[in-house]
């Protein structure tokens, strides 16, 4: 079952600060390509959630599911269904740290696997899904993260970089964001391997009657006599 029937009697009412309550608000007037109230409804079922989730630090309660399907008139089943579908969405509390650690081919062969290994040995966790005893990190192992060019994700991580970037975050510190190897975003870390030929300029190809540039007011009002 989704929730006990014990759960299901301790459901709350959460408060939201009014910022995010005008923020649901704007996103209720939202016009979505339909005529019909019910679609939209459900339609704005992911980003009342997204924002329910952020109010309540991070996970996403019964509490907070059946909050929004009453904000939208709709069966608390039909917003069940999409909070425990979707991985966005935490079920369970987590540490003011949610470090998420990508083990798909790219980041495997690239060695996330010892990645995920340094991050929960130094946090002393026995395995990823927990949270450390102090409530500051949450650990968990998930698919693609959409940077492959980065791969190990994080980013360029090596153990040594992963423990500092894990001791940056225990201190309340903000760690450099960005790839953790000194190259810049995503560029080639052996250098460039394309584009490396002088670049030419507009025309330099082209007939000589179109070389020279083309004066627009010309074309329009015609050449001055």
């Amino acid at each position: 079952m989704l929730c006990s029937s014990i759960e299901t009697r301790l459901i709350t009412i959460p408060r939201f600060p009014s910022p995010s309550l005008q923020r649901m608000r704007n996103v209720l007037k939202r016009s979505y390509p339909t005529t019909r109230p019910s679609i939209r409804r459900q339609a704005a079922v992911i980003p009342l959630l997204d924002l329910s989730q952020r109010q309540n630090k991070g996970w996403t309660s019964i509490s907070v599911m059946y909050y929004v399907a009453k904000l939208l008139e709709l069966p608390p089943m039909r917003v069940y269904e999409v909070a425990t579908f979707y991985t966005m969405f935490n079920r369970e509390p987590i540490g003011d740290n949610f470090v998420q650690v990508c083990t798909t081919t790219p980041c495997m062969l690239r060695g996330s696997t010892e990645i995920l290994d340094t991050v929960v040995s130094h946090l002393n966790l026995k395995k990823p899904g927990e949270t450390t005893k102090d409530g500051k990190f949450t650990v968990i192992e998930v698919e693609c993260q959409g940077a492959c060019s980065n791969a190990p994700m994080l980013e360029d991580l090596t153990p040594a970089s992963t423990k500092k970037i894990l001791d940056s975050f225990a201190k309340g510190q903000k760690p450099k964001p960005g790839p953790q190897s000194g190259r810049h975003t995503s560029e080639n870390s052996a250098g460039l391997t394309a584009l490396t030929s002088e670049l030419y300029g507009p025309g330099e190809f082209c007939q000589e009657e179109f070389r020279q540039p083309i004066n627009m007011c010309h074309i329009l009002l015609g050449s001055p006599e």
